[in-house]
């Protein structure tokens, strides 16, 4: 699968998620078009955090951190509106719409 972003071509996996990290908003606004998303502030705010989790860790939080550190950062939100906001599961859909490499998985953290 190939993402074509500003004359750049970008290469993904089977299952969408990019091989290499990019940080650019065109690939968000693109794989969430691909995905029928339209990106609100909320997404961007887990957008964000997923990409600063893997700048920091070199990977991205599974579910259950992910939700604790984003009930944080958005008090308003609970699991149902992290579904309604990715409905291909927040720390799998979040991360492809983010641009980052397929996460870990089970076991791998």
């Amino acid at each position: 699968m190939l993402y074509e972003i500003d004359g750049a071509t970008l290469e993904a996996d089977e299952e969408g998620y990019l091989l290499e990290p990019n940080y650019s908003e065109q690939i968000c606004a693109a794989i969430a078009a691909a995905e029928g998303l339209e990106l609100s502030d909320d997404h961007w705010t887990v957008i964000n955090y997923l990409r600063d989790q893997y700048r920091e860790h070199g990977q991205t939080p599974n579910y259950r951190s992910m939700l604790k550190d984003l009930i944080e950062l958005m008090p308003h939100h609970d699991s149902k509106t992290l579904y309604d906001l990715f409905p291909g599961g927040p720390a799998k859909q979040g991360v492809r719409v983010a641009g980052l490499p397929k996460p870990f998985g089970k076991g791998g953290y």
